[in-house]
């Protein structure tokens, strides 16, 4: 597939637009998937203009879903969104498994697939690419790979995973800046690249300078009104309120997220919850905050809304 296809244009001139969102999953209390709540929560993100959405991805808790919620959560983001933004859908675990969920996406509706790192285990160099080798082979769908945690490509497999006919980008997780600056230097001429930090605004900077402007926000799934302001005079070249944003809400947020694991997932559900989204929440093995961090988060919240004019 040629990077200049359809779906790679659209996302490359989403990502120079606006924040990429990737939408939370709601449960309902007893833990059952809630369409509904799923359905406003997605209509919700999509009034603000988002450069793509990615549905049933890390924050959207894909490794708890079973395939018909997969189904499910997909199908509603490609009706949501319907044709407005690219929709690309997580895929993960081993080949074999990626390739039964890229099947139900690409029966419904999704334009692309954010291929997430496998299961469990260590792999060579040639093992990473066998597994976007089997994923391409099985699926006419575009795929974003996803360095993060056990997956890491060198330069030569950059190479030889961008030669396969579908895959169009890479995500990163690691904000190893030296081994991502050889990654943008290796791939052919319009491979997408995008920062995919826990809280990708942190480095957002950082990650420019290296040839990757566009990121994924968290942030955006709870406080659209915070992450456009950001991504905003990030692109304007708005010192003073990149540095006043970051000061006062991103950087006391990292220090919340990091008191307990999984708190990248379960704060932003909380604090979904604290604007009134419907998003229930989150599922074991993830836990809900505690009631002395969630007072926090409310007050940050309600901080970082009021850096931007906006109200809880």
């Amino acid at each position: 597939m040629s990077l200049d296809t359809d779906t790679a244009r659209r996302l490359r001139e989403g990502m120079a637009r606006g924040v990429l969102s990737f939408p939370l999953t709601s449960f309902h209390e007893d833990g059952s998937l809630d369409p509904d709540g799923l359905r406003a929560h997605l209509a919700a993100q999509l009034a603000t203009a988002p450069g793509a959405v990615f549905p049933a991805c890390g924050t959207g808790e894909f490794f708890s879903l079973d395939e018909d919620e997969y189904r499910q959560v997909v199908s509603a983001a490609v009706q949501e969104a319907a044709g407005r933004v690219p929709v690309v859908a997580g895929v993960g675990y081993g080949w074999a498994q990626a390739v039964r969920f890229a099947r139900i996406a690409e029966e419904a509706g999704a334009d692309a697939l954010l291929v997430l790192p496998h299961y469990l285990v260590a792999a060579p160099q040639d093992g990473l690419v066998a597994q976007l080798e089997q994923i391409a082979a099985r699926t006419s769908l575009p795929l974003i790979a996803y360095q993060r945690g056990q997956v890491t490509f060198t330069a030569t497999s950059l190479r030889r995973i961008a030669a396969l006919p579908t895959v169009i980008g890479l995500k990163d997780g690691h904000s190893d800046l030296d081994r991502l600056q050889r990654l943008t230097l290796a791939a052919p001429e319009g491979f997408l690249f995008f920062n995919g930090a826990a809280t990708a605004e942190i480095q957002a900077r950082a990650y420019a300078t290296v040839g990757v402007p566009a990121y994924s926000s968290a942030v955006h799934a709870f406080a659209p009104e915070i992450a456009n302001a950001f991504f905003t005079a990030l692109k304007d070249g708005d010192g003073g309120t990149v540095d006043k944003l970051l000061r006062d809400f991103y950087v006391p947020l990292v220090e919340l997220r990091d008191r307990v694991p999984g708190y990248a997932v379960s704060l932003v559900k909380a604090a979904a919850r604290l604007r009134g989204r419907p998003v229930g929440g989150v599922r074991a093995p993830l836990t809900d905050p505690s009631a002395a961090d969630l007072a926090d988060l409310k007050t940050l919240l309600s901080t970082g809304l009021d850096l931007v004019g906006a109200a809880l």
